[in-house]
């Protein structure tokens, strides 16, 4: 039963659920601490992940990135590899 309440808070901390769902839930959230601390935690975290707009990743963040992997030493590979396609396929001898 507490899987299902986990998945509720999830869905109403998105704002995801009816508007009748919503009461229900918050009905039961005022009988229960733990429900309705849980309830009001994820839904302010959530608003202010979706309200942020610092987070914006763009190409300098990129650049940013792979400047600090090089500097410790670390080897990227950035492209894809050469599909098998575009290699030379030697004859076979028979």
């Amino acid at each position: 039963m507490n899987n299902i309440y986990d998945k509720l808070v999830d869905m109403y901390a998105g704002q995801e659920l009816a508007e009748d769902l919503n009461a229900e839930l918050e009905a039961v959230a005022s009988t229960n601490p733990a429900l309705k601390s849980d309830m009001t935690s994820l839904r302010a975290t959530v608003t202010r992940l979706q309200s942020d707009d610092d987070g914006a990743y763009t190409d300098e963040t990129h650049a940013r990135i792979l400047m600090k992997l090089y500097a410790r030493a670390g080897e990227l590979q950035t492209g894809a590899p050469e599909p098998i396609y575009l290699q030379y396929q030697l004859p076979m001898s028979g």
